[in-house]
């Protein structure tokens, strides 16, 4: 009789490549993982796991196996994905994942605006640099950086461009003086902003990074970055949006630029859900409106505020 509970394990192992690994990822200890893949090969009469470099790997019968499973994890998912299909209501809650700068001020404040013609949608936000699975529901919509990937299931839409330039403090700038050319920056300190395993830093036209002046400030963090420039550390790359001279910084070598895209994206299934859909539609519309903050740092279209990192001073227009 087969126990289906087994063959998420056996996937788990092939893709972390060992029994400690797969019990980490599903939570379960090591001793149940190698005890349930012993059951499993003993159900079958044939191995499984070989081990190649360290790593167990899927025997040829393994592979076998593994495409079947495979399948069996995308049906499964599909099964997730029809509850959200049969809904024609706009009642429920929208699962919406974006980073910090978008998903912790901007959007909020736009959801609520959305909530005003559909009370009864809970908005559900998670802060997350990482790419979330739309297929395994791990969010309804996404607002990326990278696009919608190759994954054919999921579609997108790249509807507006953020704008960042090189800013310092005044008093920082009084200090350290006022680089009039990119090779001046190596004379200066830098607030370095990690995202995932890219940093951060301007592009000159032909694509190459700009001379970068010695880190003395790193951090994985909009609001710790943008208050490390604040504070005096250095220059560090920010976006327009953040209304940085209102907040006092100063911006250096205006001419250095850089732009990164940002894509509203959902799985084909879940656009079938009238609430999903009504929310993909309207984040869409709303970027779309703000496109000149977003680039530019012109005032939004739909928020009055000092700067992106005081949401405290903000305030919806009516």
């Amino acid at each position: 009789m087969n126990n289906w509970s087994d063959y998420p394990i056996f996937l788990a192992v092939v893709e972390t490549g060992s029994l400690t690994a797969a019990g980490e990822q599903l939570n379960i200890s090591q001793p149940t993982v190698g005890r349930r893949m012993k059951a499993l090969e003993a159900r079958f009469g044939a191995p499984l796991l070989t081990k190649e470099d360290g790593r167990l790997v899927p025997t040829e019968f393994g592979y076998l196996v593994l495409d079947h499973v495979r399948r069996m994890e995308a049906e499964a998912d599909a099964i997730t994905r029809s509850s959200a299909t049969l809904e024609h209501s706009l009642v429920g809650p929208v699962m919406i994942t974006a980073s910090e700068g978008v998903g912790d001020f901007w959007l909020p404040a736009i959801m609520q605006k959305f909530r005003e013609d559909n009370p009864d949608i809970v908005v559900d936000v998670n802060i997350d640099f990482r790419a979330a699975n739309l297929a395994q529901r791990e969010a309804d919509i996404a607002l990326r950086w990278t696009g919608p990937g190759t994954q054919n299931s999921l579609i997108g839409r790249r509807v507006t461009s953020f704008g960042f330039g090189l800013y310092a403090s005044q008093d920082y700038l009084d200090k350290r003086g006022t680089p009039t050319s990119p090779e001046d920056l190596l004379d200066h300190d830098a607030i370095r902003l990690n995202i995932g395993t890219q940093t951060l830093w301007p592009l000159d036209a032909s694509g190459n990074v700009v001379p970068t002046p010695r880190t003395v400030f790193r951090t994985n963090n909009l609001m710790a970055h943008f208050n490390a420039v604040l504070a005096g550390y250095g220059i560090g790359m920010v976006s327009h949006a953040a209304h940085a001279g209102e907040m006092g910084l100063v911006r250096v070598l205006p001419d250095i630029k850089r732009e990164e895209d940002l894509w509203v994206v959902a799985h084909e299934d879940l656009k079938k859900s009238a609430r999903v859909r009504a929310a993909f539609d309207f984040i869409v519309d709303a970027l779309q409106k703000d496109h000149a903050h977003f680039k530019t740092g012109a005032q939004s279209v739909f928020i009055e505020h000092a700067a992106l990192h005081t949401p405290a001073l903000a305030k919806i227009v009516r």
